[in-house]
């Protein structure tokens, strides 16, 4: 196949490229040439800001275009724009969990109904914004590029090159060992998925003409607790110990989401940590256990917002003495 990445030189776009390529497949990846162009030598490079020129893609077609970069509904439409008629090929939006209104409940699957989008488009990304633009993005994908637009959604993706570094955040802390603070509850749902194994299974939709919109995450239950062990198992040295401390105490210490990532006490977030994979499952999404992508994260300087080693040891302290 002939594939059109918008994006493809981080994260998810980059292990797709990857295993589009490793396929034999011919890849085109149209990104600003700020990062990672070097690693896909073997690529057609289009240097374009899709939100200001597209005018690189004219006179040109592929049989499937993937679009990684699109968070405004804007962005999707100008695409569809800037391509001849018919030109993209199959249309795959990678989406988000965070398009759903409260599920309905634990296991809820694809139908489940999705935040209210209507109204203006927001013109900024935060966290109050970004399901509705994802929302929104969708509905500008099914208009625009047909009823056979493939939806995914993913829910945490993890692995090798991941920018945000949340999941990682947890691997280098463990692998320092110790007491660790382990924040709300061992049974907080919270699924991932490993950026190289939604690669493959996204590419494995286009090739089998698949449609429609699919969860990719780790099958219920799927826990923080889970996760935590998991990735102990891979990198902690012995006598670690994982101490938790309730989402309500962290509350009242000031503590906020983004200083322990993937901890979240709002409802809504562990809510959509429910979601049901089957759909993704039957379609060829294969998980690699937790503990072999905690093994093959690098070390990364500590996250900014992050809790520091003398603010956990405080909160330990003030825990322990509650």
């Amino acid at each position: 196949m002939r594939i059109l990445i918008m994006g493809g030189t981080r994260f998810v776009g980059l292990h797709f490229a990857r295993a589009a390529l490793a396929a034999g497949h011919d890849v085109t990846v149209l990104h600003r040439g700020r990062s990672g162009a070097h690693l896909l030598p073997e690529a057609t490079h289009l240097i374009a800001d899709r939100d200001t020129e597209l005018t690189a893609l004219h006179g040109l077609s592929w049989d499937a275009t993937v679009d990684v970069s699109a968070y405004f509904p804007r962005q999707v439409r100008q695409l569809a724009t800037a391509i001849d008629p018919g030109a993209a090929g199959r249309y795959l939006l990678v989406s988000s969990m965070a398009v759903y209104d409260t599920p309905a409940a634990p296991g809820f699957t694809e139908d489940s109904p999705l935040l209210p989008a209507d109204g203006p488009e927001p013109e900024e990304i935060t966290p109050a914004t970004y399901g509705m633009l994802k929302v929104q993005c969708e509905r500008a994908a099914l208009e625009h590029f047909g009823p056979d637009a493939l939806l995914v959604r993913p829910t945490y993706v993890i692995g090798p090159q991941d920018y945000t570094h949340r999941f990682d955040h947890w691997v280098q802390r463990l692998g320092r060992g110790g007491e660790v603070l382990a924040p709300g509850r061992p049974d907080a749902p919270l699924q991932v998925v490993d950026a190289r194994d939604l690669a493959d299974w996204m590419l494995a939709l286009l090739t089998t003409g698949a449609t429609g919109a699919y969860h990719a995450a780790t099958p219920p239950p799927s826990t923080m607790g889970g996760l935590l062990d998991a990735i102990a198992s891979a990198v902690a040295p012995a006598g670690t110990t994982l101490t938790w401390v309730d989402d309500e105490f962290l509350r009242a210490s000031g503590i906020q989401d983004r200083a322990l990532p993937l901890w979240s006490a709002d409802p809504l977030r562990r809510a959509t940590n429910t979601a049901d994979p089957a759909a993704a499952l039957a379609t060829g999404l294969s998980l690699r256990p937790v503990a072999d992508t905690a093994r093959e994260i690098e070390p990364f300087e500590p996250l900014p917002h992050a809790l520091t080693p003398d603010g956990e040891a405080d909160l330990l302290d003030a825990w322990h003495r509650r």
